[in-house]
């Protein structure tokens, strides 16, 4: 599977934005999908998952109610809609792929990453 990130860019706080994550190969509907991401100095940390089976979502705390990671099957790609974004959302997002069930929390359960995609929030 190879991941392709995109929609990143710079927004002020408040604001929204759309990520976008396309994948490639036939078998993208049998793996779990996640955001992580990586703010300079910092490692990288989850965001937000779907599971493959039942399309269960699994969010870290802070971003509960502001980001909806959604996936399309259909058109193999996961969207990471977020909203309400602050300074401390500012970060490269990545889109990783797990071969589980359930979402990892982890990142070294992912086997597949995209090349990342830089958020900016301004103050």
């Amino acid at each position: 599977v190879q991941l392709q990130a995109s929609g990143g860019g710079l927004v002020q706080a408040g604001g929204s934005l759309r990520l976008s994550c396309a994948a490639s190969g036939r078998t993208f509907s049998r793996y779990t999908m996640a955001w992580f991401r990586q703010a300079p100095g910092k490692e990288r940390e989850f965001v937000a998952g779907i599971s493959w089976i039942y399309g269960s979502t699994h969010y870290a705390d802070s971003v509960e109610g502001r980001f909806t990671i959604s996936r399309d099957n259909a058109k193999n790609t996961v969207s990471l809609q977020m909203n309400s974004l602050k300074p401390e959302d500012t970060a490269v997002y990545y889109c990783g792929a797990a071969d589980r069930l359930q979402v990892p929390t982890y990142s070294t359960a992912y086997i597949y990453w995209g090349q990342g995609t830089l958020v900016t929030v301004s103050s």
